[in-house]
């Protein structure tokens, strides 16, 4: 499936222009990288070559899986279903805490020998029996251009296309990125624009652009992240303010994973996340009004149980990534009727 291509150096990016002499400026994220001839941009895979910028890591993967949907983390899209997953190196954000540094944070060139078309990942996908391509492990923003190469094919197998990103991307390129895709996983880092400066070297309202433009302009199923950190953005005065902007700019049938933090990265000094933030967390968001709630990598299974608002029936059970009961009569809560918003194997359409 492999073939060698030394002419993928060479595949020239989208959303660029030329800036100031031989500098060119990226337009993807709102870094607005100035970068010069020779040098590449924050996210390292997005290079100046005589006047041009260039997208170094199209065609290259870091690796691919048949994972659960369930582990991206998707709880109503297609549950219980395997989707092809795979990523480059590099990434636009600096988080501190970084839970996958080993591809996202190196420059290593090792991962960028063999070429992979969007048909041979496509073939991959369908003899895997997944349902589509999930964009993930590092920021699929990054690798934008082929992110719509594939999922343009895609589509027209029939297959999903699924991208689990920060949403730090700039307004210019947002509606071109996303045309092809049908679900994503935002990870809302915090509700502090001091977190975003100070941890991931970035801002926080481009992100809550990003979601509102998915929930409000788009027809994509929306899922939110957040993962708590002990001592930084842990508070309940903090997870108040995030999930009240959820319910209140948003829609409280998103579904929100809050995750335990694990030491990683350069912030080694921090505990595990305690179950019992991650119980205060669940209660303030339930409190706030919010529908769907569930606490992830954690070993205790209730959290990541679907209830029926209206009869509080389990509708979806889960243990880890696995589906053990499903009792959904197409979008319908299978005891009492109830509509459950997602997008579900016997009915494609979203559901809000």
């Amino acid at each position: 499936m492999q073939t060698q291509l030394t002419t993928i150096q060479k595949h020239l990016a989208q959303w660029w222009e030329i800036h100031d002499g031989d500098r060119v400026k990226c337009t993807l994220c709102p870094r607005y990288c100035k970068i010069p001839n020779g040098s590449h941009g924050f996210c390292y895979i997005r290079q100046n070559k005589d006047g041009s910028l260039y997208a170094t890591a199209y065609g290259k993967s870091t690796g691919f899986a048949a994972d659960p949907i369930e582990k991206k983390p998707l709880f109503h899209f297609f549950p219980g279903s395997d989707i092809l997953s795979f990523g480059t190196i590099g990434c636009n954000l600096g988080c501190k805490f970084c839970q996958n540094w080993e591809v996202s944070k190196t420059p290593d060139e090792k991962y960028m020998n063999a070429f992979y078309s969007p048909d041979e990942i496509i073939t991959l996908a369908t003899v895997n029996d997944c349902i589509g391509i999930a964009y993930t492990y590092n920021e699929p923003i990054i690798f934008g251009e082929w992110v719509i190469d594939i999922s343009s094919k895609a589509r027209e197998r029939g297959l999903k296309n699924v991208l689990v990103t920060n949403g730090f991307i700039s307004s210019e390129a947002r509606k071109d990125l996303f045309q092809f895709i049908d679900a994503v996983n935002v990870d809302l880092k915090s509700f502090s624009d001091t977190f975003y400066r100070k941890l991931t070297l970035s801002r926080l309202e481009p992100i809550l652009d990003t979601l509102r433009w998915l929930v409000h302009e788009s027809h994509i199923w929306v899922e939110i992240t957040n993962l708590l950190i002990p001592g930084e953005n842990d508070s309940d005065a903090e997870i108040e303010r995030l999930t009240k902007f959820i319910a209140d700019e948003l829609t409280i049938t998103i579904p929100l994973h809050f995750s335990a933090f694990h030491p990683d990265f350069k912030m080694l000094d921090r505990p595990t996340t305690p179950l019992s933030t991650l119980k205060k967390a669940y209660s303030i968001a339930k409190h706030n009004g919010l529908s769907y709630v569930y606490l992830g990598n954690i070993p205790v299974s209730e959290f990541k149980c679907t209830s029926c608002p209206q009869c509080l029936q389990p509708i979806i059970e889960r243990n880890y990534y696995q589906v053990t009961n499903l009792n959904l009569k197409g979008h319908r809560c299978g005891h009492c009727g109830y509509s459950i918003p997602g997008v579900f194997h016997n009915n494609n359409s979203v559901v809000d």
